[in-house]
C-alpha cells in the first residue's frame, strides 16, 4: 500500500494532537504548549530496523504455531477426549474466523508499527487506558505460554535421554538447561533467531508431510475416506470445546505486528505474512489432521487417540515408515517445542521492551542492546521468571519419574490453556479496537469491508472465548467443581483488572505517560518532526 508510510504519519500527528499537543525547545526536549500533555520521552528508542524480510518474519511466525508439536500432541488430544472426528472441517472453519480477524488487524500493521502490537492497537483504537490493560494481559499470556512449553520439552528430554542413553534426570532439568539456551539466543540478533527457527520449522514441516504421505498412500481399511470433513462430523457437546483446543493451534501467527519495527517495509510484509500464515496454518493442519483419520480410519480415530494418545502419531508412523523415521520424528518433536519456546520468548522480551519504553515498565525495559539491537532487559525478564516457575513446578512434583503430571498434565497443560484465552480475548477486543479507528477517522466508509470483517470476527472470537471460560475444567482435565476452572482464567482477569487500574493511575497522576501509550518511538519522531519545523519557521 503506498500511502502506508503517510498514512502512519498522519494517524500519529492524529492522536499526538488528540493527546493535547506537543513543541520542542531549542535543545530537542519538548516543552508542553500552553499546559498540554509532553509526550516526548528525551531520546530515540527503537529497535533496529531492517533486520527481517518476508521469509525470516514468516519462518519466526510459524514457528510458534509448532507444527509438530499440534500433530502430535493437540490433535490427537482433541480427537481422544472431545471424540469429534471432524478436526479437520474445524481447522478450516477456524482458518476463516482468524482471516476475518486478519483483515483488519493487518491494515492496522500499515498505520501503527510498534513492537507492542496488541496492545498498541487496543490504545488507538480504544484509548491508553484500555492499552495498559491489553499490555498485561499480553504480557502475562505470551509469558505462560513460553514458560509452559518448558514443561513438555523438559519431560520429553528426559524419556528420550531414558530411552537412548540410560540416563534418567528429572524433567526439570532438560526444561532449565533449555531455559538458559533461549535466553542467551534471546540477547542475540533477531535474524539470526529467525535462521534457527526457519531451519527447525522447515525440518519438522518436511516430516510432517512425509507422514501425511505415507498415510495416504497406506490408509486404514475405510480407504481415503473424507468423512472428517462431512459437517454431520460436527454435532454433539465436545464440538465447542474442540473449537478451543484447535484454535489454541493457531496461536502464533498474529505475532507478525510484533516484529514490525525490526521489518524491511513493515506496511507491506508484515500484512503479507500475517495472510500466508493463517492460510498456511490452516490447510496444513486440516490435511494434517484428516491424515490422522486416513491412517487410523474415520471409525477408529477416536478409540485410537483415547487408547494412544500423545504417541498416536509415532504409532501411526512406524508401521508405514520404520522405526529410525519414528525416532527422529520423536527427536524433531522436541527441536518443534524448542523452536516455539523461542519464538514466544522473542515476543515476551518485544512486549516488555515496548512497555518500557512507553512507561509501562520500568525505563530500563526500553533499551536494547548496542551490539545486537534485541530487547536485553526484556529477554532476561522472561528467562528470569521462566527459571522461577520451573523451579517452582518441580519442588512440589511428588509423582514418581517418568510421570507426565507436573511437567505436561499442570505446567504445560495449564500454561497453554491460560495463555490461549489471553490472545484469544486480545483479538476479540483488536477487532473491536479497528472498528473504532477508522470510524472516529472518518474512514468507516472507505474501510467498510475491513470493518464488517472485524466485527463478525471480534463476534465469533468473542463466543470460543466465552466456551473457553465454560469449559475450561475440561481442558486443563480438572473436575467440574475444581477451583481450577475458575482459578486459572481468573489470572487473564486479574492482568485486565491490574492494567486497567494503571492505566486510570497513569491518566489521572501521569498524562504524559498515559499519552504515550500505544505510540512507541513515534511520541519522538513527532517531537523531532515538529522541533525541526519550528526552527525552519
Amino acid at each position: 500500500m503506498a500511502t502506508g508510510s503517510s498514512s502512519t504519519s498522519a494517524t500519529s500527528a492524529t492522536s499526538a494532537t488528540s493527546a493535547g499537543g506537543v513543541g520542542t525547545g531549542s535543545r530537542g526536549r519538548s516543552v508542553p504548549p500552553q499546559g498540554g500533555i509532553n509526550t516526548y520521552v528525551g531520546q530515540e528508542r527503537a529497535l533496529r530496523a531492517g533486520r527481517l524480510g518476508t521469509a525470516g518474519l514468516l519462518l519466526s511466525v510459524l514457528a510458534a504455531t509448532g507444527p509438530l508439536m499440534v500433530v502430535a500432541g493437540v490433535m490427537p488430544t482433541t480427537y481422544g477426549v472431545m471424540g469429534v472426528v471432524g478436526q479437520p472441517l474445524l481447522f478450516l472453519i477456524l482458518g476463516v474466523v482468524l482471516a476475518l480477524f486478519s483483515f483488519g488487524y493487518a491494515e492496522m500493521s500499515r498505520h501503527v508499527h510498534n513492537a507492542g502490537a496488541f496492545y498498541a492497537y487496543i490504545s488507538r483504537g480504544l484509548g491508553g487506558t484500555a492499552g495498559a490493560a491489553a499490555s498485561a494481559v499480553a504480557l502475562v499470556a505470551y509469558s505462560v505460554l513460553q514458560v509452559g512449553l518448558f514443561g513438555m520439552l523438559g519431560f520429553e528430554v528426559s524419556g528420550l535421554l531414558d530411552k537412548y542413553f540410560d540416563v534418567t534426570v528429572g524433567w526439570w532439568v532438560p526444561a532449565l538447561v533449555t531455559v538458559l539456551i533461549v535466553g542467551a539466543l534471546g540477547w542475540l540478533k533477531i535474524d539470526l533467531n529467525a535462521r534457527v527457527l526457519g531451519v527447525l520449522l522447515l525440518v519438522e514441516v518436511a516430516l510432517v508431510v512425509v507422514f501425511d504421505i505415507a498415510a495416504v498412500a497406506d490408509p486404514a481399511k475405510e480407504g481415503l475416506s473424507l468423512h472428517a470433513f462431512n459437517p454431520d462430523t460436527l454435532t454433539g457437546a465436545g464440538v465447542a470445546t474442540s473449537l478451543c483446543f484447535c484454535i489454541a493451534a493457531f496461536t502464533g501467527f498474529e505475532q507478525a505486528p510484533v516484529y514490525a519495527e525490526e521489518t524491511s517495509r513493515p506496511q507491506v510484509v508484515v500484512a503479507r505474512v500475517m495472510f500466508w500464515a493463517v492460510g498456511f496454518v490452516a490447510v496444513f493442519f486440516a490435511l494434517s489432521s484428516w491424515a490422522l483419520t486416513v491412517a487410523a480410519g474415520p471409525s477408529g480415530i477416536v478409540p485410537a487417540a483415547q487408547e494412544q494418545s500423545a504417541g498416536l502419531l509415532f504409532g501411526l508412523t512406524e508401521p508405514r515408515l520404520g522405526g529410525t523415521f519414528t525416532d527422529v520424528l520423536h527427536v524433531l518433536f522436541v527441536t518443534g517445542i524448542f523452536a516455539a519456546v523461542l519464538s514466544f520468548h522473542n515476543v515476551v522480551a518485544r512486549y516488555a521492551f515496548a512497555m518500557g519504553r512507553e512507561g509501562l515498565l520500568p525505563a530500563a525495559f526500553g533499551r536494547t542492546n548496542g551490539a545486537s539491537g534485541a530487547p536485553g532487559t526484556g529477554s532476561l525478564l522472561q528467562t528470569v521468571v521462566s527459571v522461577v516457575v520451573v523451579i517452582a513446578f518441580a519442588v512440589t512434583d511428588d509423582a514418581p519419574a517418568g510421570d507426565p503430571t507436573a511437567p505436561v498434565l499442570h505446567l504445560f497443560t495449564w500454561g497453554g490453556n491460560v495463555g490461549a484465552l489471553g490472545v484469544l480475548l486480545l483479538m476479540a477486543t483488536a477487532s473491536i479496537a479497528v472498528i473504532v479507528f477508522f470510524v472516529r477517522r472518518g474512514a468507516a466508509r472507505a474501510q467498510a469491508w475491513r470493518i464488517t470483517a472485524s466485527a463478525l470476527a471480534a463476534i465469533a472470537l468473542l463466543v470460543i472465548a466465552g466456551y473457553t471460560v465454560r469449559d475450561f475444567d475440561v481442558l486443563v482435565g480438572a473436575g467440574p467443581d475444581s477451583s481450577l476452572s475458575w482459578l486459572l482464567p481468573g489470572v487473564i482477569g486479574v492482568a485486565a483488572v491490574v492494567g486497567l487500574a494503571y492505566g486510570a493511575y497513569l491518566k489521572k497522576a501521569r498524562p504524559a505517560a498515559h499519552a504515550r501509550i500505544g505510540l512507541g518511538n513515534e511520541a519522538f519522531q513527532l517531537e523531532k518532526a515538529a522541533g525541526d519545523a519550528g526552527r525552519e519557521g
